[in-house]
């Protein structure tokens, strides 16, 4: 069954929640890793997210073709859509229904520049028949916010927020030009304008309310629960306590664990807790922060509890999320 995925008007949130939503996002940061500037003639069936859980992000520079699901869906993508896989996950993009996939890693790529490579199947007789995409690999990270990327939808798409936002459909335009005539670094302009359009995807579905997502959503949307979770946000190594977090958010002690627990599933100190090893992984992995550091940042008076508590939340330890980051920022450089 197709979806064709329509634009279709947003709900305009309350100003407070998409202040509180948008003060909350200033640890997004969306990186490419890998990119491809894919051109194909029909038949074509290219297979992605079977190798990794990151957020992949597809441009239609020459349509038409389709995006298949792994539960089934379908969805007809057109010459100039965007769409963001926030979650990855096994997709493909095929030139029409029951074609057979093969694996994008299977493909030969010949380097246009860093971490971008070019894929092409033509047939010289038909190149007006191609198939043109610019899809690449992300490293989404939300910080203390990552619980919004499980309550994003399997499929963020551009098509949305076209009508409230002006300044994407000139970034669009751009994409649709530099995919399509390969002026000189073509290449990088591509890459930065997938990262910056991914992001305004990411942005827009959380200016607009966030979909249909409730529970931790719910929670940024009740007036108290919401004060008490931006002062957590904003002094994460704060020592918190449920008393304070309830003074913050202007209500009682035991209302305000009830309404927490109700909102969340999770208590205001586990909150706190995970809160902080969320951020405590994308400084030491990313930013490069020296443990000890991070660990006095976030209030801990002693490493080794620090390391701890990160180890139960993140699932590594503190060194091994800093020696895989500086191993995966080595294998980008040598690419």
């Amino acid at each position: 069954m197709l979806d064709r995925s329509s634009a279709k008007p947003v709900p305009v949130p309350p100003r407070g929640d998409a202040d509180l939503i948008g003060e909350l996002l200033r640890e997004m940061r969306l990186d490419g890793l890998e990119y491809r500037r894919i051109e194909m003639a029909p038949p074509f069936g290219i297979a992605f997210g079977r190798d990794t859980g990151r957020a992949h992000f597809h441009f239609v520079a020459r349509g038409p073709l389709l995006l298949r699901l792994a539960g089934g869906g379908m969805q007809e993508l057109a010459t100039g859509d965007a769409l963001l896989l926030p979650r990855g996950g096994p997709h493909d993009l095929v030139s029409a229904p029951g074609v057979e996939a093969r694996e994008i890693a299977s493909f030969p790529a010949a380097p246009l520049c860093r971490a971008v490579g070019a894929v092409e199947a033509c047939a010289d007789d038909r190149r007006d028949e191609d198939r043109v995409i610019f899809s690449g690999r992300m490293d989404l990270e939300l910080g203390g916010m990552h619980p919004l990327v499980e309550l994003m939808p399997e499929v963020m798409r551009v098509g949305t927020l076209l009508d409230r936002y002006p300044e994407l459909p000139p970034m669009l335009a751009a994409m649709e030009r530099e995919a399509c005539q390969r002026r000189a670094g073509f290449a990088g302009i591509l890459a930065r304008l997938a990262e910056v359009v991914a992001a305004s995807i990411i942005r827009g579905w959380a200016e607009c309310g966030c979909g249909d997502a409730t529970g931790w959503i719910e929670a940024l949307r009740d007036p108290r629960l919401g004060r008490a979770i931006a002062a957590m946000h904003r002094e994460p190594g704060r020592d918190w306590t449920v008393a304070g977090l309830a003074a913050a958010a202007g209500t009682s002690r035991s209302v305000f664990a009830e309404r927490f627990l109700a909102a969340t599933g999770m208590t205001p100190l586990r909150y706190v807790v995970e809160l902080r090893m969320r951020l405590a992984a994308q400084w030491i992995g990313r930013d490069r922060m020296p443990i000890d550091t991070a660990a006095e940042r976030l209030g801990y008076g002693s490493q080794a509890a620090f390391s701890r508590a990160f180890k139960r939340v993140v699932g590594r330890s503190p060194g091994a999320v800093r020696t895989s980051a500086h191993t995966a920022a080595e294998r980008t450089v040598a690419e």
